[in-house]
């Protein structure tokens, strides 16, 4: 199958009038490499979930989360927790990113912390860990890589079918495979290139006033860099699909 015809759904966590709804959807489709139909979101804070909705489906993706955290979880966020640890024992292909992740990692057993101290918002550097270094989409990252983070909660500790793949200087779970299954999940967000998630912060500026303080908040603006290596990710992801070999 072409990556052309592959079809995606996407999973969200976004407050009535929240533009990153769309934006996220926009940005996920481009680093995948397909149209934005080729991709059918969920919002899972009005809308049922249940397995019947990957019919015609060949991926499941999970995105960012705005306000919502898995630590205090809304009755949405519970359902799609419990959602996903379905489909990853099932197996299903799978790529979630930062709340995705967290989410995943509490759906198998581990542990998620709120550590507003470590937060890590904007670009900063992964290291990759050699478990990786076989695997089809992270082998061919450089040991040493940028990627774009926004997150205040971290795993503290993963379930045991999680092969950890990468780690930073605050958060020493980065990205993670089930082993076995094509199920990946990264804390960071490689949907997202340094210029979108600049717009991202400014979108949510008084939020991070209050975590980082209204000053550091507005030179964080001009610490953005560009991530290649992490944005190319989710195209092999969708490669790697389109050709049977997650």
């Amino acid at each position: 199958m072409s990556r052309s015809k592959l079809q995606f759904t996407l999973l969200q966590a976004r407050n009535p009038g929240d533009p990153v709804r769309e934006e996220e959807q926009a940005a996920f489709a481009e680093r995948l490499g397909v149209g934005v139909d080729a991709i059918c979101a969920i919002d899972i804070l009005t809308e049922d979930l249940h397995l019947d909705c990957l019919e015609n489906s060949d991926a499941l993706l999970v995105g960012g989360a705005g306000e919502h955290s898995v630590c205090t979880p809304v009755p949405g966020v519970r359902r799609m927790i419990e959602f996903l640890g379905q489909t990853a024992d099932m197996g299903f292909p799978t790529f979630a990113s930062c709340f995705g992740f967290q989410s995943l990692v509490t759906a198998l057993g581990g542990e998620v912390i709120s550590d507003e101290a470590h937060a890590e918002v904007g670009s900063t550097w992964i290291d990759l860990l050699d478990p990786a270094s076989n695997d089809s989409l992270f082998g061919n990252l450089p040991s040493r890589f940028v990627a774009q983070q926004g997150h205040k909660d971290r795993a503290s500790s993963l379930p045991s079918q999680a092969i950890c793949f990468a780690k930073s200087d605050f958060a020493p779970f980065q990205a993670i495979r089930i082993k076995g299954k094509p199920v990946y999940a990264t804390q960071f967000h490689p949907e997202l290139t340094g210029s979108a998630n600049r717009r991202r912060f400014e979108r949510y500026l008084d939020h991070y006033g209050h975590v980082f303080g209204p000053e550091k908040a507005r030179e964080m603006l001009d610490e953005f860099l560009p991530s290649p290596e992490a944005s190319g990710l989710l195209r092999r992801f969708a490669d790697a699909l389109s050709k049977g070999t997650l």
